[in-house]
């Protein structure tokens, strides 16, 4: 399962840190990307008034978003030759729970340690001036930062090298991130 992955670019961190905005801004300059878990199992849910919500059921919840970000990783393996950006990987589902006190099963730890991403992470640290709160983002700043600083963490635990993204216009951070993974000129 290694054999792709060094293509396999990973942008986490805090909600509303910029990741989704630089993501579709990669996507725009023509890159494969995959999207973030958390926001659409959120949308689903509440379209559906299932109970797989943060504020619902968290264990509920993160077995969807590791079941999502599995199926966004496989999907990619299927994908031309070629860089592909994650809104997130399967580390954060661990981030997640550890974030809200809930035991972290083995399944998911095993999928992290398996499904794995480029060695390089690009992390996005809390931006008070973007931060914004709405109907699928309940979090506060203060759980924004808590909740960088337990995916990053589970990214660190699990050998991969965290890249701060600057907190710069999203064209810069585009062009921070294809220096970064070397893939300027692509």
């Amino acid at each position: 399962m290694q054999d792709d992955c060094d293509r396999f670019f990973v942008l986490t961190g805090g909600p509303g840190s910029g990741k989704t905005t630089l993501v579709e801004a990669l996507r725009a300059q023509g890159f494969a990307t995959a999207p973030e878990a958390g926001r659409g199992i959120i949308r689903d849910q509440m379209a559906i008034g299932g109970p797989a919500l943060p504020w619902q059921d968290r264990t509920l919840f993160a077995e969807l978003m590791l079941s999502w970000e599995l199926r966004s990783w496989h999907a990619a393996r299927a994908e031309p030759p070629g860089p592909i950006f994650f809104d997130r990987g399967a580390p954060d589902t661990i981030g997640y729970l550890r974030l809200c006190g809930q035991p972290v099963p083995d399944h998911i730890t095993s999928a992290a340690e398996k499904f794995r991403y480029a060695r390089r992470v690009f992390v996005a640290p809390p931006w008070p001036e973007i931060f914004i709160q709405d109907e699928e983002r309940k979090q506060t700043l203060d759980e924004a930062e808590r909740t960088f600083r337990s995916v990053t963490g589970v990214y660190a635990e699990l050998g991969y090298e965290l890249v701060p993204l600057p907190l710069v216009p999203v064209g810069e951070r585009v062009r921070f991130v294809l220096d970064q993974a070397g893939l300027r000129g692509t």
